[in-house]
């Protein structure tokens, strides 16, 4: 075959993205088949929470993964082998650090207070000489579509005579955006020796752009400067918020964060089960109380009734559901010192339905919603999609355990740009005894002026959170699930409930046109989205949007009979061009479809949605965005070394999706499909060929356009190709 050979003559295999034949190579896919399951197959959000959640190190040392023994002639124990099963677990992303690591307080121009005992060097000069370079990142105008296609780092810079390090040309976005170079580090960097976990501010002179911000005087003193007009503005357009700071997780860790309205709710169900409540633990003579012990429940599993069975509704002449009604509000003011009467948005007697009258109406129809994303849909990812169109955002999934555990990693899900207008928080968890209290923490912490909704994960499909009874697990156990969204919608107060389901669990056996029109009315939730795919499927076949729209129709049969508000209904399943979306949203009864795999393709899609076009991006502008997403890598993970490199890992994750994006101009036939898979072919010039690289070397390098060099010892693999073992076609 010639490329001049007509398109029409092409025998493409099923599946096969219809590219022009002048473009193509081979037709052999550019890659093994993407394993999206695999690509799905966490919840980390952090290298941090990869390295905990993904490694083996728990049960043994890392040299035990190269083989099936331990390489001194033993055999894996069971738990040994167990731990190697599963997805992801080859992936390592170890923090890198500057050779010489300076003090953190020294290099934002502060005292040390631990002086000479600190473990981290006080010399700035003996750092500077130390210090990798200074990074320059191009300007939009300097790149171009053919190599090198971003000018040479030595081509930017132009090095301080007595610093070699350091680059007078160079520009910091973080002070750029910020007006200064320093962020809030709400954990200890292991300053010292005494543990503290005061708060710290971090870059400054360890940031790579410190060329930007610095002055040096003729006799080679450096100060760090700042631009107050630039604070100023980012107070109000750039600042993260949503911090929640280590007093609240030391709290929590110790078991110590009151939550009066999740006691009061989990007795009402202890007693309805014939439970006695464990009396609240006591604190010893010298502990230190930063709030009211919390209650300590049984680790039980509350199954409730059979799906076609009514959930049972509390019976308030119950004798001790009278106690529990006398005793609620002594109970909270006991707790929180505030009266029912200052809680009230927030407090009914716990065995009243929930009056979902009282909150706030979503108004989401015809708005555009970037789905909840583990790893990828990090907060950088989201401020991109937002300047690209999307109107509703939602945190990676956090775990409930974790969140009550003072987990910082799990509480960084919950930071916020103020450019995400609509933002919730997606929360999962297994039981009443963990989803309720960390509903009221959330509520507590961050209020409605902090997220708009908190959204409740019914369809993760993944083994990790299946198997603990979580995410599509609940879908089987409706009882269960009636409780933790009745407790849940009492502890949030004027916030918005949400879920996000799946057609059903296992395959050819469809619940959710039973669920769903029961989730409003007697749960109180206030909008739901459903994924067109049981949880068996995954993403082995195609969205069944027959299905979605059968459920739709059953929700709003039960809103008229019962003369209900109607709520928003989202679906979501392979949207992934303009004509796909407006189709679904005008023949299938949706207020809006849910976008998640085709967000991570072609983040565009948003623009594409509002303007109704497909529009044919020429890749200098996806270089463009890519440099965006850098910059906003480096606003949120930092601009020292640790951080630049987050931001790195973080771009090749983005790019471990993006790269599966066919330019349309190349397509014989629109729209493009997302479960299509492209032949090799070769863009419209370099540039368009090498975004299309399935080589991971090569999205480390697009990286180094604007982050510099990668280190020696760094790495990226990418999820779907991480050791991951097979589909659940067969399981659940």
């Amino acid at each position: 075959m010639t490329s001049s050979e007509p398109a029409q003559v092409l025998k493409f295999p099923p599946g096969t993205a219809p590219v022009k034949a002048e473009f193509i190579i081979s037709l052999k896919p550019t890659a093994l088949a993407v394993d999206d399951d695999a690509a799905e197959g966490t919840t980390s959000s952090s290298s941090k929470r990869d390295s905990a959640r993904e490694s083996n190190a728990n049960t043994m040392d890392s040299r035990d993964l190269r083989g099936p023994s331990r390489g001194n002639g033993q055999k894996l124990t069971k738990e040994q082998k167990k731990a190697q099963r599963g997805q992801n677990k080859g992936r390592k992303f170890g923090k890198v650090r500057d050779e010489l690591d300076l003090c953190w307080k020294v290099a934002n121009g502060s005292v040390c207070e631990f002086g000479d005992s600190c473990r981290f060097t006080h010399d700035i000069p003996a750092y500077l000489s130390n210090k990798q370079p200074d990074i320059h990142m191009p300007l939009a105008s300097q790149l171009s579509e053919n190599e090198p296609f971003a000018p040479s780092q030595s081509s930017l810079t132009e090095y301080h005579p007595q610093y070699p390090s350091l680059d007078t040309k160079t520009v910091c976005p973080v002070f750029q955006e910020t007006g200064e170079c320093r962020s809030i580090q709400l954990s200890s960097p292991d300053q010292g020796s005494s543990g503290t976990n005061c708060l710290y501010f971090r870059y400054g002179f360890k940031c790579r752009f410190l060329g930007g911000h610095v002055k040096i005087s003729e006799s080679g003193d450096m100060t760090l400067v700042g631009d107050e007009d630039a604070k100023a503005r980012a107070a109000l357009t750039a600042q993260e918020v949503n911090f929640v700071g280590q007093d609240v997780q030391k709290a929590l860790r110790s078991r110590k964060y009151a939550t009066p309205i999740a006691d009061a709710y989990l007795r009402q169900l202890a007693l309805e089960n014939g439970e006695v409540p464990k009396p609240k633990p006591q604190p010893g003579k010298n502990s230190v109380i930063l709030a009211e012990p919390e209650q300590v429940f049984d680790d039980v599993v509350m199954e409730g009734p059979k799906p076609t069975d009514p959930v049972p509704q509390p019976v308030t002449t119950d004798a001790a559901s009278d106690v529990v009604m006398q005793t609620t509000d002594a109970l909270i003011e006991k707790q929180t010192g505030e009266t029912t009467a200052t809680l009230k948005s927030q407090v009914d007697t716990p065995d009243l339905q929930v009056r979902v009258v009282e909150k706030k109406r979503l108004e989401w129809k015809g708005k555009t919603y970037l789905a909840p994303l583990t790893t990828v849909g990090n907060l950088p990812f989201r401020r991109l999609c937002v300047d690209l169109g999307a109107e509703i955002t939602c945190g990676e999934m956090g775990l409930a355990t974790s969140f009550l555990s003072g987990s910082k990693e799990e509480w960084s899900l919950v930071r916020r740009h103020p450019s995400e207008k609509i933002f919730g928080v997606q929360v999962a968890g297994n039981k009443p005894h963990n989803l309720v209290p960390t509903a009221e923490v959330l509520a507590k912490e961050l209020g409605p002026n902090g997220i708009d909704f908190v959204d409740v994960n019914c369809g993760c499909p993944i083994d990790l959170v299946f198997k603990s009874g979580s995410g599509s697990a609940l879908l089987d156990s409706v009882g269960k699930l009636g409780k933790i969204l009745v407790g849940m919608n009492k502890a949030l107060g004027d916030i918005p409930l949400t879920v996000k389901l799946r057609t059903g669990v296992k395959d050819g056996k469809n619940t959710a046109h039973k669920l769903m029109p029961r989730v409003a009315p007697e749960f109180g939730v206030s909008a739901m989205t459903l994924h067109g795919r049981t949880r068996q499927q995954r993403y082995t076949r195609l969205a069944d949007w027959d299905y979605i729209k059968q459920c739709v129709a059953a929700v709003r049969e039960r809103e008229e009979a019962e003369d209900l508000a109607p709520i928003p209904i989202f679906g979501g399943g392979d949207c992934f061009s303009s004509q796909d979306y407006w189709e679904k949203v005008n023949n299938y009864d949706v207020d809006g479809v849910m976008i998640g795999r085709g967000a991570l393709i072609k983040p565009w899609i948003f623009t594409e949605i509002k303007e109704r076009r497909e529009w044919d991006i020429s890749s200098k502008e996806r270089l463009e965005l890519i440099g965006e997403f850098a910059e906003y890598g480096l606003n949120h993970f930092g601009s020292d070394t640790t951080g630049v490199n987050a931001t790195r890992r973080y771009l090749c994750e983005a790019l471990s999706f993006q790269y599966r994006y066919v330019p349309i101009g190349l397509l014989e036939t629109l729209p493009a499909r997302i479960n299509d898979r492209a032949p090799a072919f070769r863009g419209r010039n370099e540039l368009e060929t090498l975004l299309a690289s399935p080589d991971s070397q090569d999205w480390v390098k697009i990286s180094e356009m604007f982050l510099g060099p990668a280190p020696e010892t760094w790495s990226f693999t990418p999820k779907h190709k991480s050791n991951a073992y097979g589909s659940e076609e067969g399981q659940g």
